[in-house]
């Protein structure tokens, strides 16, 4: 039997179905008006249970009990497939609706775990609900009658109703127990199946959909080029590509949803779900969301750290440095101008001086090479910090003809790129790893000490040194400052290891590098998949060149340009630092130099 076949049987519009009648001079006419509610009940888990719990176990049974007792019309409310751990059931709602408008005289069901598995709940109805709309309550297995509040079977109620609600506890804990189980062995727990794959029809594991895939690809692309969830999908709208529930049917596969309006209409919502599911870079990820308890079934997203995340269990669409890439720039998000007009910089640029982002600005006036970007500090309070200001078009050509020099030497003098950056890299990161082993240890030692002096307390508290109140107030503070120096301990674990990865960093770096060889101009791919972050600085003036150099840290580039309405031959100049993905600042001329040196020494040797 379906579980859900009996749905229609919930009766709305009651048929009464009379049964023998009562002595005349017994019977109340307003109470034989009245219907005699039969509520039957069936969830998932009851349905284990065998045929004794089935709905049409439960109709025969309540039948011949009302027929038997001589209760007058009788009448079906029927859940069939729903959980007594909640009341927002249909049959029971109509049940309800139709004791508060008088229409009902008693309500029998089989026994107490048929109205529901909630003792709150259930003592809820039978103490306060039924009474008050003067309903008499039967279960029949329980020997519970609330006409008879003086019986003993009614005095075990209450403790039946926390037998019930055992029952759906222990359920739920042996189903998290074995999910949890899957989860961690790497297997999958959901039965959908992402967009961009299909299950394998032998094993049951998730395989490449090549024609999905490149969709997926294509959507992850869209973003490295600054395009937001809006304009991805208004993107894939135009181009007529199915959208993932139309291509499902399409292809025969299974949807959960239907497709209500064109089947080529990508919803920006469904564009973010794509972008942040990590599947696509090959791994399970069991645990996304959880529920607070059995009693509220919303569900919340789980923090990563508790997610368990299961790498290599299928083909990846989607390389990890991609995803990690986009997830950046996610969170870097920002809104287009009023004028609908966007940056393939916004979310890249800060100032150098205050740390705030530097926004772009334009109206639907500006031609492209009137575009600029502001601090926005300085925008907001113009004492705060200074303009920042540089026109859009500027900052491209500088950004793209240092990232052309970056490309070039690693792409012609990759050993020397690669000796001299790990050197850089060495000398920076030694102190800075010396700096964070030594705030770990003290945070460690702290760590260890407060348990100590969290020990002592107990033990002075014990022998009566120290009030149970002074106890708390201390315990507390202990378990405050714990549990900070815990979670300072672990981002401090994380830097540690972040900076020992220096040379699988360098690598990384050097292969993005080579995919980007032919490239012919900065654009939203290149930029956000090579470049963490741009710091501007703000206009100093000076005798200088118009050349762009290194700084001494060789971390920046320098633009100059002549002051306007002045006949001084000094120059604006703009200090602009560029930080790269997994390696930092890069300072070509700085490498050029080196490349020379080395080459120069080399010579040397071979003719000496």
């Amino acid at each position: 039997m379906n579980k859900f076949s009996d749905r229609n049987d919930i009766v709305t519009n009651p048929v009464s179905m009379t049964v023998a009648a009562e002595k005349e001079e017994k019977v109340n006419t307003a109470a034989k008006a009245k219907i005699t509610a039969l509520y039957c009940r069936l969830s998932q888990e009851d349905e284990r249970l065998g045929e004794s719990m089935s709905i049409q176990n439960q109709k025969e049974m309540l039948l011949n009990y009302a027929k038997e007792n001589r209760f007058s019309n009788p009448v079906f409310y029927v859940d069939d497939g729903y959980t007594g751990t909640n009341f927002d059931r249909p049959g029971f709602q109509q049940m309800l609706s139709d004791m508060q408008n008088g229409k009902v005289s008693a309500l029998i069901t089989k026994d107490l775990s048929r109205l529901g598995r909630d003792s709150t709940m259930v003592g809820y109805y039978q103490k306060y609900v039924f009474p008050q709309l003067e309903v008499r309550y039967i279960a029949v297995n329980d020997n519970y009658d609330s006409a008879n509040p003086n019986s003993t079977d009614n005095d075990m109620a209450l403790f039946k109703n926390l037998f019930n609600e055992f029952y759906p506890l222990d359920t739920s804990r042996k189903i998290r127990a074995v999910n949890r189980m899957k989860g961690e062995s790497g297997k999958t727990l959901t039965t959908t199946v992402p967009y961009g794959y299909i299950k394998d029809k032998e094993n049951g594991k998730w395989i490449i959909d090549e024609e999905a895939a490149e969709v997926v690809k294509r959507i992850f692309s869209l973003c490295l080029e600054g395009r937001g969830p809006n304009q991805i999908a208004n993107q894939l709208t135009s181009e007529k590509i199915l959208n993932p529930t139309a291509y499902k049917i399409s292809k025969g596969l299974p949807a959960h949803n239907s497709v209500k309006d064109s089947p080529y209409r990508w919803n920006p919502n469904t564009v973010v779900h794509i972008l942040e599911r990590r599947d696509y870079t090959g791994c399970t990820v069991a645990f996304k969301t959880y529920t607070n308890s059995l009693w509220d079934k919303k569900q919340r997203r789980n923090p990563v750290e508790n997610q368990i995340i299961t790498p290599g269990t299928h083909e990846a669409i989607i390389e990890e440095e991609t995803f990690n890439k986009v997830q950046i720039i996610r969170e870097k998000r920002h809104r287009r101008t009023k004028t609908g007009k966007s940056s393939i910089f916004s979310g890249l640029i800060y100032c150098h001086d205050c740390g705030a982002r530097i926004n772009y600005c334009t109206t639907k006036d500006f031609e492209s090479r009137q575009d600029f970007f502001e601090c926005s500090a300085h925008h907001k309070n113009k004492s705060a910090c200074k303009t920042h200001f540089i026109r859009a078009e500027v900052l491209e050509r500088l950004v793209w003809e240092h990232l052309k020099e970056v490309i070039s030497f690693v792409y012609c003098h990759e050993p020397y790129f690669r000796e001299y950056m790990k050197r850089v890299s060495e000398s920076v990161s030694k102190q800075e790893l010396n700096s964070l082993k030594k705030q770990l240890s003290l945070a460690e030692n702290r760590i260890a000490e407060i348990d100590r002096l969290y020990t002592k307390t107990y033990e002075d508290n014990a022998n009566g040194k120290i009030s149970d109140e002074r106890f708390r107030m201390l315990s507390e503070g202990y378990d405050s400052e714990q549990a900070k120096l815990k979670s300072k301990a672990i981002q401090l674990q994380k830097q540690i290891d972040t900076q020992e990865q220096n040379t699988e960093n360098l690598d990384r770096f050097v292969s993005l590098v080579r995919s980007h060889i032919e490239d012919d101009g900065l654009n939203g791919y290149n930029l956000h998949e090579l470049i963490q972050g741009i710091y501007i600085e703000n206009c100093d003036v000076d005798n200088n060149t118009d050349e762009n150099i290194d700084d001494d840290n060789g971390e920046c580039i320098i633009y100059s340009k002549k002051p306007k309405m002045s006949s001084a031959k000094k120059h604006r100049i703009r200090k602009i630092h560029i930080k790269y993905d997994f390696i930092g600042f890069i300072p070509v001329k700085s490498l050029i130099r080196y490349a020379e040196e080395s080459e120069q020494a080399q010579g040397k040797e071979i003719s000496a």
